[in-house]
């Protein structure tokens, strides 16, 4: 690639293309051209190339650059920290922080709405707090912009309250901040005090766009509420406001979310016949849907849609994709898309060795956790973890299920979930090792749930160990009282150990408390 000399406007017009793009290799060759003709120690050049190598997710590129430039610059440093958390290096984006409050900079009301972004998305509400106290006082309170990012970062950590009361004390309440509040309202399931703040403002002479109405029904979506979704659709066709995708979109999430998966692709065809293009988003939100009920026939039909629409490259889509064929069954078609895939997130590695582990495939699943740790280890989380733990246990390995948990809380400061604590009983109880599991249910920091106590009773079934499948059958019974399970559990296993004396007195006790056990059934569709 030939770069003629141009004037340092131009170039930086160049490095905004690139960055717009994610043109790694062009912006590179750029990079080098201007480090030739010495334009690369320009301030201006190294804040665009900072973005640039952000949005290409080069960090330790953009770092390096940073590192030359003397820091008396204040202005790199608001550069740095901006790009960090506009591309979610939210971690990053703090650290760089903290190093300009050693070089003792002022308070900056430009930086403090990406500092505060950066803390509302690592739940650092502390911090939060202690930014808000700088806040008030050095007067910032009266920005807009730091008011919305005050509200966010609140609403993210889950105070909520405290967002209301950054609200309230606007002078001025603009769309965007309003906007601000309904989503944090949403994101905290209180959807009906976003509805009632939408309706209060609207006295105060505030119209609410198609985005309030949007967070509205994704948020109605999400709650199952479809009556109110109705009733913001009946307002927006009062006020001759005709909904867009974004709104579509929402309900079909919030009915996939609900398991409505039926009534989901029924609204996709309504929105198809209302003359609404979906979108990539619309097709990831909708793909779950014939995971959730294993309908491969439907996934494949939305697969060529996807196709027919440019969607299928979409990391998104994709990653959906690679769920629903996992979860279908079809491992050999879910592989072959990761394979293809240049760009992977968390959810694309953990539907794969979720579907590896799933059916059977332990070893390959244990495998692809293993290239993950080599490739991308900073997207692991802890589904990544429950995924390989499942597969340890499905595959009997004990050791290698018991180093993997002890690695999540010790290297990746992972706290164990129920989910885990569930997967570590079931490998222990598996391997016939059911008083190390009961152990382990004792000395769990976290109060057990049914999927914990039901891995116990299980395994105490496939091994006959009837003393520590009455102690998990009544764990049971306390939470699910009007559940037959695992009293038909035990009562089998009374009668497989021949102790017909505690099986008959079982057998009243679930027709005294009307305990019924139905019948299994399955189904599958044939392609």
């Amino acid at each position: 690639m030939h770069f003629f000399q141009s004037s340092s406007n131009t170039y930086t017009k160049l490095i905004d293309a690139y960055t717009k793009n994610g043109d790694f290799k062009s912006g590179r060759a750029l990079h080098a051209h201007l480090i030739i003709n010495g334009l690369a120690r320009s301030s201006q050049i190294t804040i665009k190339l900072i973005a640039f190598y952000t949005r290409c997710k080069q960090i330790p590129h953009a770092r390096n650059l940073f590192d030359k430039i003397p820091h008396t610059n204040k202005r790199v440093w608001i550069a740095a920290i901006g790009s960090y958390a506009r591309h979610g290096y939210y971690q990053e984006a703090m650290g760089v922080f903290v190093e300009m409050q050693r070089e003792r900079f002022q308070h900056d009301r430009i930086v403090l709405p990406s500092v505060l972004k950066a803390c509302g998305h690592l739940s650092d509400g502390m911090t939060g707090a202690k930014l808000h106290g700088i806040v008030l006082r050095n007067g910032f309170e009266w920005d807009a912009f730091v008011g919305c990012a005050l509200i966010d970062m609140y609403s993210k950590c889950g105070t909520v309250d405290k967002a209301k009361n950054v609200f309230d004390g606007m002078v001025e309440k603009d769309l965007v901040a309003l906007n601000a509040m309904v989503s944090g309202y949403v994101q905290n399931g209180v959807v009906k005090e976003a509805f009632g703040l939408v309706e209060d403002m609207k006295l105060y002479g505030l119209k609410p766009d198609i985005v309030t109405w949007n967070t509205l029904i994704s948020g109605f979506s999400q709650a199952n509420d479809g009556e109110m979704v109705g009733e913001v659709f009946k307002i927006l066709d009062d006020n001759g406001i005709k909904p867009d995708v974004v709104s579509w979109t929402s309900i079909i999430s919030g009915l996939v979310k609900n398991f409505h998966n039926m009534d989901a692709f029924k609204t996709f065809r309504e929105m198809l016949k209302a003359g609404i293009s979906p979108s990539s988003a619309t097709i990831s939100g909708l793909l779950p849907a014939s995971a959730n009920i294993a309908d491969l026939r439907r996934g494949k039909e939305i697969h060529g849609y996807s196709m027919v629409m440019g969607f299928e490259e979409d990391l998104y889509v994709r990653s959906a994709l690679i769920d629903m064929y996992a979860k279908c069954g079809s491992i050999s078609e879910a592989m072959s898309l990761f394979k293809k895939m240049s760009e992977r997130n968390t959810v694309t590695w953990n539907s794969m060795i979720f579907g590896y582990a799933n059916h059977g495939y332990c070893k390959e699943a244990v495998q692809l956790f293993d290239q993950m740790v080599r490739e991308e280890e900073r997207k692991l989380d802890h589904l990544t973890f429950t995924a390989a733990l499942t597969a340890c246990s499905h595959a009997g390995m004990v050791n290698l299920g018991e180093s993997l948990f002890d690695l999540m809380k010790d290297k990746y400061d992972i706290i164990p979930r129920l989910e885990h604590y569930a997967c570590m009983v079931d490998l222990l109880g598996r391997a016939g090792k059911v008083s190390e599991a009961y152990g382990f249910v004792q000395r769990m920091p976290i109060e057990p749930d049914l999927f914990v106590w039901g891995a116990l009773l299980g395994a105490c079934k496939q091994h006959g160990c009837v003393d520590l499948a009455e102690i998990a059958a009544k764990e049971l019974y306390k939470l699910e009282p009007e559940s037959a399970g695992s009293s038909a559990l035990l009562l089998n296993l009374y009668a497989n150990s021949s102790k017909w004396g505690e099986a008959i007195k079982m057998k009243k006790m679930m027709k005294k408390r009307k305990l019924k056990s139905f019948p299994s059934r399955s189904w599958i569709e044939v392609v």
